[in-house]
């Protein structure tokens, strides 16, 4: 037989094979796994709640990370979801922060709305004034609380003076005496998410370390409180027989827009244009030395806003440009306290890891998400970013999410929770998502 007609036809023959084995793409049947959704419960603080623009509002909360988790467990068997939602009419709750443009020069004209979910307010003594919003009485499973920090968990009177709290349960400040804990468990459930411990250094950081109260939380003491916690959680609350979990690292703040937007270098830019011979932005730091700050600081975000580099004193020394006259300890983290937050969030991370592999949980990294994102990432063919104003993935607060950042925190949360549980959640498509809201 003719050589070149036998490679013809077995080249004919592997040509029809290969026809013929076309891969076909499965479509992956939605799972469960070894986990029960049917009352999925959410504890956490501001993050949790949905939390944006530096406000609660109704925007924000229909966009929460625990929402959209729950709308996809939705697909293998999980139940309702409740978030306690304000009213249309108290549709900017208690107020938050929108973009209204940009100056000649570019830089963002940010605006505050006011609020429309306050009932009133109290004053309770060595406390101050604290303001009261409208009730929320129907049925609840997102538990997010601004604000709260994981050595409040079992604080009694916190429902008192914490706003946020003190609106969801029954009571009236300063009647409340129900541990964050005791409330979030007291019906039961089959899985919970537990975002809980970014406020036990937040609140430290972003008030510049310049408030002693707000100091971070004992290490032994988060250690206990989050294996309170989980313990509680894993029984599934009061008449519950057990639940499934999944736990989140507390995030790297200092990866932020709230830290990253003002530096050394763009205040430098700015103040040489018109006094060339600067060389230094002279800043205050935490030990009351005033020095030249170098890129080992931060600069806070609302430093930038108040718009006070180079107004003189009484004295006549220009602010910042002078050490006489030096960048106020509020609006700057010097390097020894960026150090000993980040001490602080890497001991409690170790500890969330731990407890996690100790339960059985899913765990979720977000400290090392919002890490991965100071470079940028493209997901879904949108190019995402932790730049302030256009990176879609912060609020205009420079701390809390977009929706869009909400959605991207949500496919991580399902993933972790597929991976341990074996389950087959849909992730969302983050496309459906806002950055920040143009006018």
């Amino acid at each position: 037989m003719n050589s070149k007609f036998i490679f013809r036809s077995i080249l004919a023959v592997a040509v029809v094979a290969t026809a013929s084995c076309k891969p076909t793409l499965k479509e992956i049947t939605p799972s469960k796994g070894s986990a029960d959704f049917t009352r999925y419960i959410a504890v956490g603080n501001s993050l949790t709640s949905g939390y944006a623009d530096g406000g609660l509002y109704l925007d924000g909360q229909q966009n929460s990370f625990p929402l959209m988790i729950a709308t996809q467990m939705q697909t293998v068997g999980g139940g309702s979801f409740s978030t306690p939602f304000f009213t249309a009419a108290q549709a900017d709750g208690t107020g938050h922060k929108k973009l209204s443009g940009f100056t000649p020069t570019g830089d963002p004209i940010v605006t505050d709305v006011p609020a429309q979910a306050v009932r009133g307010s109290i004053t309770l003594p060595g406390f101050g004034t604290v303001a009261l919003l409208t009730k929320y009485t129907g049925d609840l499973n997102n538990y997010g609380v601004p604000g709260i920090r994981l050595n409040q968990i079992t604080y009694a009177p916190l429902g008192n003076v914490n706003p946020y709290f003190e609106r969801l349960l029954p009571g009236n400040s300063p009647t409340n005496n129900t541990p964050y804990l005791n409330f979030v468990t007291a019906k039961p459930f089959t899985f919970f998410s537990m975002w809980l411990g970014n406020n036990d250094v937040l609140l430290y950081a972003t008030g510049g370390a310049d408030t002693p109260s707000d100091f971070p939380t004992d290490k032994a003491t988060f250690t206990a409180l989050y294996n309170a916690a989980a313990n509680a959680l894993v029984t599934g609350g009061a008449g519950g027989t057990g639940a499934k979990g999944v736990v989140a690292t507390v995030p790297d703040v200092l990866s932020t827009p709230y830290f990253t937007t003002v530096t050394l270098q763009a205040l430098l830019t700015a103040v040489q244009a018109a006094a060339p011979t600067v060389q230094a932005i002279f800043i205050k730091t935490g030990a009351g030395v005033s020095r030249p700050a170098t890129t080992a600081d931060y600069f806070l975000l609302p430093l930038k806003a108040a718009n006070v580099i180079g107004v003189p004193n009484a004295s006549g020394y220009p602010y910042g440009l002078d050490p006489r006259n030096p960048v106020e300890s509020k609006y700057v983290l010097d390097k020894d306290e960026a150090a000993s937050i980040v001490d602080y969030t890497t001991s409690y991370n170790n500890t969330i890891r731990s407890v996690a592999a100790a339960k059985g949980l899913a765990l979720f990294d977000a400290n090392a998400l919002f890490k991965s994102y100071a470079a940028g990432r493209v997901v879904n063919g949108v190019a995402v970013n932790a730049s302030y104003i256009t990176g879609n993935l912060f609020s205009l607060d420079g701390i809390h999410l977009t929706p869009m950042g909400y959605a991207i925190v949500a496919n991580e949360f399902i993933k972790s929770i597929n991976s341990q549980y074996g389950s087959s959640i849909p992730t969302v498509d983050v496309t459906k998502y806002r950055g920040v809201k143009f006018p």
